[in-house]
């Protein structure tokens, strides 16, 4: 179990601001820069990034130093934020996407039944990752509560804060590493969803995205958010008094990218996403809270390796997941209901 302060995460952030200033709703799309001149007749490109709620303030640096390169040159981009599951739908339903960065593999997945990205999507080095993270434990300042393993979030007294595992690719995240972390300390399946069950009785609030979760935390609501590490190290950046914990079993998160099918630039766009798998930019994602894919860019100091790290095939993998627990006649289905929690 490792507890982070401020003072010994890298700051890339001194301004205060309110959690979440600036980050756009699942259906707004704001315009991001202009190259001053173009490369190959690229001034008239515009890409639209599409992605969940956690990554914006990376990418506000990241694109500008994307423009700043000859691949870049004259590239402009709009961009459009909220809950992985839902931008998913989004992108579906019709949303001019040339980029998605998703929370999850399952929700780019849910894109190449349609044909909007293609279904070798993972077949490359990184497999369709651009970030890795790890489920947390976020905690008032001082950690009040001595919040330090899986098992102190079910004493009682002590709120829980998670987004809904419905809408949230993050809020799946958390479940996953709650569940999995039973199942690495030697316990049954039975006995994880038996943890899973009395974990969310101590919920007290269940937002659409990770984003809006660290919001309501931020406003003072529980005494403990389940997130990903780039989100603690983000609310600590922006001077929320908040410490986190990592705790000794938890998830590795990685976070998928692709270029759809349906781009009208998919040279510009495969360059963009190249680019964030390069040392210069995969140093940017790690300075906002991100473990970088790019093995050069990761400093083991800043982000070290929990001695019970596991992986989403270790819990079955997702197709199995899916149906077993995240389905609405599956596990979390059946405690949502029980609860009284949409899972619509």
């Amino acid at each position: 179990m490792t507890i982070h302060r401020p003072a010994a995460i890298p700051r890339s952030l001194t301004r205060r601001a309110a959690v979440g200033a600036g980050v756009l709703a699942i259906a707004a799309i704001t315009a991001c820069g202009s190259g001053s001149g173009s490369a190959g007749g690229s001034g008239d490109v515009k890409l639209a990034l599409t992605a969940y709620s956690t990554p914006a303030e990376a990418y506000k640096e990241l694109i500008p130093a994307f423009q700043e390169t000859p691949a870049g040159k004259g590239v402009r981009f709009t961009e459009s934020y909220g809950a992985s599951g839902a931008q998913s739908r989004a992108v579906i339903a019709g949303l001019p996407t040339d980029i998605v960065a998703l929370s999850l593999a399952p929700d780019v997945d849910k894109l190449v039944k349609p044909g909007l990205v293609a279904s070798d999507w993972t077949e490359d080095q990184y497999k369709g990752f651009v970030t890795d993270s790890v489920v947390v434990l976020v905690v008032r300042k001082g950690n009040p509560k001595g919040i330090k393993t899986w098992d102190d979030l079910l004493k009682p007294g002590v709120q829980v804060v998670t987004p809904n595992p419905f809408t949230s690719g993050g809020a799946k995240w958390n479940v996953l590493g709650a569940y999995g972390a039973q199942l690495k300390q030697g316990k049954t399946e039975a006995q994880a969803a038996d943890y899973l069950r009395s974990l969310f009785k101590n919920v007290v609030s269940q937002d659409k995205s990770a984003r809006e979760a660290l919001q309501t935390f931020a406003a003072g609501k529980g005494d403990v958010l389940l997130s990903y590490e780039n989100e603690a190290i983000t609310a600590q950046e922006k001077d929320q008094d908040v410490d986190y914990v990592i705790p000794d079993q938890t998830i590795l998160i990685q976070n998928p990218i692709a270029v759809t099918t349906t781009s009208k630039h998919p040279e510009q766009a495969e360059g963009f996403v190249d680019f964030l798998r390069t040392e210069p930019a995969q140093k940017i994602f790690a300075k906002h809270g991100y473990r970088p894919v790019l093995r050069s860019a990761l400093d083991p100091t800043a982000y070290p390796t929990p001695p019970g790290l596991f992986t989403i095939d270790d819990v079955g993998g997702w197709d199995a997941v899916n149906k077993e627990i995240f389905a609405t006649d599956g596990l979390l289905g059946e405690i949502e209901e029980s609860l009284g929690v949409t899972t619509g």
